[in-house]
């Protein structure tokens, strides 16, 4: 899954523990916010970059600690 750049709901919710309902929650909130700011996306699916962006407040070049 790290090579993904894209990720499903099932992905999100393996990453983050979390049920599969609330994956599919987490993916359409961080959409619209794209959406908000004017970019495309793909339904259904979220950029890793920005997942990692939004949960954990990491940039590009940061790596998740532990």
């Amino acid at each position: 899954m790290e090579s993904k750049r894209f990720l499903t709901a099932p992905d999100v919710k393996e990453m983050l523990g979390v049920s599969l309902s609330y994956a599919y929650k987490l993916i359409r909130r961080l959409n619209a916010e794209l959406e908000a700011e004017g970019l495309v996306t793909i339904k259904g699916r979220i950029s890793r970059k920005y997942l990692m962006k939004r949960m954990y407040g990491l940039s590009e070049d940061e790596k998740e600690v532990g």
